[in-house]
């Protein structure tokens, strides 16, 4: 990671910044801020394939907050492909580095997930245990724990992730 695009998560501002993104499961513009949620992704991911990082502080604030969101984490989830797989890990782990407590969960479990699937089991733990020690009760660190747990063969955990992201872009995007 480039010290040029370097946030530290202690930083106040920057943390107000991901707080005033978080999604409010109660809220009437619900689907319009899953909407932004994913854009916001595929922003961010189109910045790391063409330069290989962001410097769009605003923008990561932003896929951070809205991650806050079950059909936007699990829109985050279905976004790769084998091909972009790195590019995103890479976008995921920064994420990761500057992601105040409380933040952590939702893109450490990404990053976990990626990890998985690239077959690095031991670094999947790792982002597994960096997401459970920010939530011990984020369902999808559970589900993770479980599928981790049980040995699961990494192409069906890839099928099953492959599965799911038209059923979520369907439910956000109609």
């Amino acid at each position: 990671m480039s010290t040029a695009t370097a946030v530290d998560y202690r930083d106040e501002d920057f943390a107000r910044s991901v707080r005033s993104f978080l999604v409010d499961v109660d809220s009437h513009e619900l689907n319009a801020l899953q909407q932004d949620g994913a854009t916001a992704i595929i922003d961010l991911a189109g910045e790391y394939e063409s330069m290989g990082c962001s410097v769009n502080t605003l923008l990561k604030a932003r896929v951070l907050g809205r991650l806050s969101d079950i059909q936007v984490r699990d829109f985050a989830l279905g976004s790769h492909n084998h091909k972009s797989m790195a590019t995103y890990l890479v976008m995921w782990t920064e994420l990761l580095s500057m992601a105040p407590p409380g933040s952590i969960a939702p893109v450490a479990s990404l990053c976990a997930a990626i990890a998985y699937e690239s077959a690095d089991k031991q670094s999947a733990a790792q982002y597994l245990g960096r997401a459970i020690a920010d939530d011990g009760r984020y369902s999808l660190a559970t589900l993770l724990q479980r599928v981790f747990a049980s040995g699961w063969p990494i192409n069906a955990f890839a099928a099953m992730r492959a599965d799911l992201h038209p059923k979520v872009c369907a439910m956000i995007f109609g």
